[in-house]
């Protein structure tokens, strides 16, 4: 089960800054990659957000800049 999903889209340099430190504090494993691409509703919520991560457990969420604290922190 995923803890943590990273909503992204490609060719987005910060989204993957943001999946390189996102790695450092989680087990790639409990991470899910959304390409916001893909929906409509995710487009309208993160267009202009991206990178956000989600901790699926509380919806608490974080959106850039955020850093390895932040994360331990979701």
């Amino acid at each position: 089960m995923f803890n943590i999903t990273l909503y992204h889209t490609q060719g987005c340099h910060l989204c993957e800054q943001a999946y390189e430190l996102l790695i450092q504090v989680v087990d790639a494993s409990k991470i899910q990659l959304v390409d916001i691409i893909d929906s409509k509703a995710h487009m309208a919520l993160y267009q202009t957000s991206i990178p956000v991560i989600e901790n699926n457990q509380n919806g608490n969420k974080l959106f850039w800049p955020f850093n390895e604290q932040d994360i331990k922190g979701l």
